[in-house]
């Protein structure tokens, strides 16, 4: 019998909780969230709408997502 080799994870990047990304809002979440995409992950961002590009600190990150809040300056 051929052995197979492992299976590996998507490799999906992740960013660590605490760093800051400029990002643009996609869409809506059915939860009414903002959207946007960091690397190709989804980061949902609350209070935001389509169209903003705003400045993001990631407060959880999670297997396919991430959670951020808005960076005031």
């Amino acid at each position: 019998m051929e052995s197979r080799k492992p299976r590996r994870g998507r490799g999906l990047w992740k960013p660590r909780v605490g760093e800051e990304y400029t990002v643009k809002i996609i869409e809506i979440s059915r939860r009414g969230d903002g959207v946007a995409r960091v690397r190709g992950l989804i980061v949902f961002v609350p209070g935001t709408s389509p169209g903003e590009e705003v400045k993001v600190r990631i407060t959880k990150v999670g297997r396919r997502h991430a959670v951020g809040e808005v960076v005031r300056e």
